[in-house]
């Protein structure tokens, strides 16, 4: 009687499967080893190794253990703020909170480090501006944030910033693809992209 080698995974909601690979990757004469592979297209995926003993006594599969092994996977949970370095810290504040609309997280200590700076909210992460010296270049960038280092903040409607920023005078760009974006900078060269998504 013959018993079928299975795959038993809780593989959470948040990892959208779009390839599953299984591949033989250690065979000898009493058993085999397979390792399949969930991956989401970002190449980063769950591996997991079965192994199976083969039965002398008729060929028979019987599955020794299934063991789950994260490639990597440390518990990444989201972006939680990014560093952006400024000459001025109330000219960067002027940018971020008076015409981009941004809150202060006041929450979050501005006088324990040595070197001042604000903690703005974007959604549930943050910006967080540092009065420090820029080691990088402010002229000679690209005139399309895009094809700079640059972070990328989601919004619901491009049109309405786009009218925020012809109305205070900034400049930007528009996605080169096509898609709903808009490329700026801040007073420091900061480059920053504002995309659109569905609520």
């Amino acid at each position: 009687m013959a018993s079928l080698l299975t795959l038993t995974a809780i593989v959470p909601l948040r990892h959208r499967v779009n390839c599953v690979s299984v591949n033989s990757i250690f065979t000898n004469t009493s058993s085999k080893i397979y390792q399949t592979t969930l991956r989401n297209g970002r190449n980063n995926g769950l591996s997991f190794t079965t192994q199976a003993k083969m039965s002398v006594d008729g060929g028979v599969l019987e599955k020794e253990s299934v063991k789950d092994s994260d490639e990597i996977d440390y518990g990444v949970v989201g972006v939680h703020h990014v560093g952006i370095l400024c000459e001025n810290l109330e000219r960067s504040l002027e940018f971020y909170q008076n015409i981009l609309g941004l809150e202060i997280n006041e929450a979050r200590p501005h006088n324990k480090l040595p070197y001042r700076g604000a903690w703005l909210w974007v959604g549930s992460e943050m910006i967080h501006l540092m009065e420090l010296p820029n080691p990088d270049p402010l002229t000679g960038r690209p005139e399309h944030g895009g094809r700079d280092r640059h972070t990328c903040i989601a919004i619901r409607d491009v049109s309405k910033l786009k009218t925020i920023l012809d109305k205070a005078g900034i400049p930007y760009t528009l996605s080169k693809s096509g898609r709903p974006a808009i490329f700026t900078r801040d007073p420091d060269a900061n480059a920053l992209e504002f995309t659109q998504v569905d609520a």
